[in-house]
């Protein structure tokens, strides 16, 4: 059945754009799971493993990538790392059918040809920082950006599929309520590049205490050395390379603005609440805000476990999710409250 309001040449690009928002989400997931698993580097090079279209397993396999690579090979980590990639390159072949139907409707009044066209340059961009995420060693900055490229990928894919499915006309009410949970949006990102920035430098472990940074000393800050973006190519950065100070700068940094952006949503959740009709994604933004608050919290007391983490990585994505859905709720209102 078609929805109402959208196009009926929009039929197939929106199942497609659900597939790849499915398809987003694996891959974030499981890049995430690479990156927890410490399995960034499990291929020493790109876009084989050791040389290989897949990694090595057979005895002299090993032997040979052993001897022609150095190290030992890590069959675990390699197949986690060449899966993602895989995934990867499958959602890349999915978005650049979502550039070619935007090719073909080019013509076609309020089609988001331009969108399209973005995510394709996007994931190509993408795949780039992927390569350099192995060639660089897991350099901080090329993590961080391949992390929040992927976000980003999943936020413009939630954006076109909004898109596809809403009449043109509406879509485009903009409106003080939208201006107010774009606002969030934009200090959720900020947020997420502080994660993964945390991420990408092995920070989580630095603060042991839900609070303060340790409960039994007082640990010096060091912003200018836990901020420096121009860090040198050619050390091996898994396991991180910073000092305490520097990585308790940017674990504290984390959770000030996780403050800020908690405050700020459940300002917007209070002005937002007395329209009905956005009281279903603001409880859901509500629900994942306080959720996600515990698992940080938990994550801190029990040290990190890989089940938390992940947990973690989720909430930050469903949130994101969940804030757009409130987004495209405010702009496709008609009878919104003015505030």
């Amino acid at each position: 059945m078609m929805m109402k309001g959208a196009h009926p040449q929009n039929y197939w690009p929106r199942r497609i754009c659900a597939l790849a928002i499915l398809m987003t989400l694996v891959v974030v997931s499981m890049g995430a799971w690479t990156r927890l698993n410490n399995a960034g580097l499990g291929c020493p090079d790109w876009p084989g493993c050791y040389g290989q279209i897949a990694v090595p397993n057979t005895a002299s396999e090993i032997a040979a990538a052993e001897q022609t690579y150095g190290g030992s090979v890590d069959v675990s980590k390699g197949m986690t790392e060449m899966v993602h990639r895989y995934l990867a390159s499958s959602l890349g072949l999915i978005i650049m059918l979502l550039a070619w139907y935007a090719y073909q409707q080019r013509r076609t009044a309020h089609y988001p040809v331009f969108l399209s066209y973005g995510l394709l340059a996007l994931v190509i961009t993408q795949g780039l920082f992927g390569m350099w995420t192995v060639t660089l060693k897991l350099l901080p900055v090329v993590v961080t950006l391949h992390l929040l490229g992927g976000l980003l990928t999943l936020s413009l894919l939630i954006r076109l599929y909004q898109r596809l499915q809403a009449s043109s006309e509406r879509d485009k009410n903009v409106n003080r309520p939208s201006w107010l949970v774009g606002g969030a949006v934009i200090l959720l990102f900020i947020q997420l590049i502080l994660g993964g920035w945390t991420s990408a430098n092995y920070a989580g472990w630095s603060c042991p205490h839900w609070l303060q940074c340790a409960d039994d000393q007082t640990v010096p800050l060091d912003f200018q050395t836990g901020f420096d973006v121009s860090a040198p190519v050619g050390p091996n950065y898994e396991g991180g390379m910073l000092s305490l100070e520097a990585r308790a700068a940017i674990q504290m940094t984390h959770r000030a603005v996780a403050v800020l952006l908690c405050a700020y949503l459940l300002m917007v959740a209070t002005v937002l609440f007395r329209n009905k009709s956005l009281r279903g994604p603001i409880a859901c933004v509500i629900l994942v805000v306080f959720t996600q608050v515990g698992l940080g919290v938990g994550n801190i007391i029990f040290g990190l476990p890989l089940g938390l983490a992940m947990a973690h990585h989720s909430g930050a994505v469903l949130l994101l999710i969940s804030l757009l859905w409130l987004y495209q709720r405010v702009r496709t209102e008609v009878n919104y409250v003015t505030v």
